[in-house]
C-alpha cells in the first residue's frame, strides 16, 4: 500500500487570518517502508514572515521571495500524493493551510478521509503523556539530531521513522526479514512454510537407515514402505 507522509511550515498558525503556506515536504512508503521518493518545495507566500514563525523553521521572506508560488507547484504536488493516504501530525494544522491554499485557486480540497493522524494514535498509545514529534523520536529511539529547526522535509522523514514504529510495522518488518519461506503442495493447495536460517542436524544415523531396509526386507514384495524410500 503507497502512503504519503507530509509535513508544512507556515507564516504562522491560522490560514483564516492570512498566514500562509512557506514549505511542503512529503515522503512516499510503500507498505511501511520509505522508497526513497520525495517531494520538496519552498513557496512564496507573498507576505512577511513573522519574527515567531522565523524562528521556528528560519525561513526569511528574503529567502522565500524567489521561490515559486503554491499555483506554480500544486500539479507537481498533488501529482506526487495521488490519491494516497497521507500521514501527518496533527493533521488538521497542515491540511487547512493546503485547502487554504487550494481554495485561493480554485480547487477541490484534501478530504479528510484520506488523513492518517500519528498525533491521534501517538495520544492512544500513549496517553498522558506529551506526543510531540521530538518525544516521539525520543521514545522510539530514533536520531533526530538535525533537528535543530523545523523543516518540512526534515520532519517528514522523521515521521516515517516514527509512523513504522508507532503502528508496530518495524517489528514485523524484522520478523519478516529474519524468515525464509517456501510454499508447500499438498492435498488441500498451497501451504507457506517457513524455512529454519541453519538446518537442524539429523536425528537418524545411517545404521538406523540399514536396519530399516532390513526390516522393509522381510514385508513381502510390495510393501508401502518401498513407495517413501522411491521418493527419498
Amino acid at each position: 500500500m503507497r502512503e504519503i507522509v507530509l509535513d508544512t511550515e507556515t507564516t504562522g498558525l491560522d490560514p483564516l487570518r492570512g498566514d500562509r503556506l512557506v514549505e511542503i515536504g512529503c515522503i512516499e512508503i510503500y507498505n511501511r517502508m520509505p522508497t526513497g521518493q520525495t517531494f520538496h518545495r519552498y513557496i512564496n507566500p507573498e507576505r512577511d514572515m513573522p519574527a515567531e514563525a522565523f524562528a521556528v523553521h528560519g525561513l526569511s521572506s528574503e529567502f522565500l521571495s524567489s521561490k515559486p508560488l503554491f499555483t506554480e507547484v500544486v500539479e507537481e504536488f498533488l501529482e506526487f500524493i495521488g490519491d494516497a493516504p497521507l500521514v501527518i501530525h496533527n493533521a488538521s494544522f497542515d491540511v487547512s493551510f493546503i485547502n487554504a491554499e487550494l481554495d485561493r485557486i480554485k480547487r477541490q480540497p484534501i478530504l479528510r478521509d484520506r488523513l492518517v493522524d500519528t498525533l491521534l494514535l501517538a495520544r492512544r498509545k500513549h496517553p498522558g503523556v506529551s506526543n510531540r514529534l521530538d518525544d516521539l523520536c525520543s521514545r522510539y529511539a530514533i536520531d533526530n539530531s538535525r533537528r535543530t529547526k523545523h523543516g518540512a522535509l526534515l520532519d517528514a522523514e522523521l515521521l516515517a521513522e516514527v509512523y513504522i514504529d508507532l503502528i508496530g510495522a518495524r517489528q514485523s518488518q524484522l520478523i519478516l526479514a529474519s524468515e525464509t519461506r517456501v510454499t508447500v503442495s499438498n492435498g488441500f493447495g498451497e501451504t507457506p512454510r517457513r524455512l529454519r536460517e541453519v538446518p537442524l542436524a539429523p536425528r537418524i544415523s545411517e545404521a538406523d537407515r540399514d536396519a530399516h531396509r532390513a526390516f522393509i526386507a522381510t514385508l513381502g514384495d510390495k510393501p508401502i514402505w518401498n513407495d517413501f524410500l522411491g521418493a527419498a
